[in-house]
């Protein structure tokens, strides 16, 4: 399917039609991240990406989902991802719904009418990796923006009516600022307020800039109680209106679903009992984590 390097999708992406349209990620600078260094970022030509399209028609034409990869697809210029849309409606009989990685500068690069464009030819869901709320975290694993600039993108993509589905790390602030990762956090996506939540814990790869801190002791990671300590002070402290909240990425030690606020109550209530008796029963074991 013309795959240039390994791919990556959301969990939620996993029935979806993956095509390629960019390689790589824009930014590429995340100290926590080992996705797309091994890449040099471009967006796909016109060819190329009728290719694959069509390729892609031969082998299922009657795909309902398809998410378009790399790691910030977003960034390819509006008139282009539009004219892609549109192909691959009248491509797809029937296609439902379209989904796309949008880091936060690319995001903030795109005019309101822009997103509207993109939403009216049926760009349906923007998966944002908010990561953390925190400045000092932001700052310090080279996100690329401020809290309020996160913010900015994620209430941007929200005004324009395209779906938003957030991500953070659990432990990213280390030890150190695990309960400030919490609150901040916390703060910035209740203020973006997004339809979909996803909670990832911390897992480096060997040669990630940030497992280099690790090994020098200066950044400690989490244990899983402490991991689900941080993620219940989260969770308090959000204020959403109406989100689905999944921690089921192979990285996390204990799966939940949850709407939220409608089921805080009953999600606090089980973390609260599995942090207060320490149960591990219920916890992922180590070996069966995985990025």
């Amino acid at each position: 399917m013309f795959y240039e390097g390994t791919i990556y999708r959301p969990p939620s992406e996993a029935k979806s039609l993956i095509l390629q349209i960019s390689v790589g990620c824009k930014h590429n600078a995340c100290t926590f991240c080992t996705m797309y260094k091994d890449k040099k970022f471009r967006i796909k030509s016109r060819a190329e990406i009728t290719e694959i399209i069509n390729a892609a028609r031969d082998q299922d034409s009657g795909t309902e989902r398809i998410f378009l990869a790399d790691g910030d697809a977003i960034a390819v210029d509006t008139p282009l991802l539009i004219e892609i849309l549109d192909r691959l409606y009248n491509t797809f009989p029937q296609l439902k719904r379209v989904g796309i990685y949008g880091g936060p500068k690319d995001i903030l690069a795109k005019s309101p009418k822009e997103l509207a464009d993109l939403k009216e030819h049926g760009l349906h869901i923007v998966y944002l990796g908010v990561e953390s709320g925190n400045e000092e975290i932001l700052q310090a694993v080279c996100k690329g923006v401020t809290a309020d600039q996160m913010i900015a993108a994620g209430q941007k993509v929200k005004a324009s009516g395209l779906t938003l589905s957030c991500t953070i790390i659990i432990g990213l602030g280390g030890k150190t600022l695990s309960q400030a990762h919490a609150m901040d956090t916390a703060r910035v996506v209740s203020e973006i307020d997004p339809e979909y939540l996803g909670a990832l814990t911390l897992m480096l790869e060997p040669d990630a800039p940030l497992a280099q801190a690790i090994r020098e002791g200066s950044f400690q990671l989490l244990n899983p109680f402490e991991s689900l300590i941080e993620l219940r002070t989260l969770l308090a402290a959000l204020n959403v209106s109406h989100c689905v909240f999944r921690s089921n990425h192979a990285s996390n030690y204990l799966p939940l679903r949850a709407t939220l606020p409608e089921d805080r109550r009953e999600l606090l209530e089980t973390m609260d009992h599995i942090i207060n008796n320490r149960s591990t029963e219920r916890l992922r074991p180590e070996y069966w984590r995985g990025l």
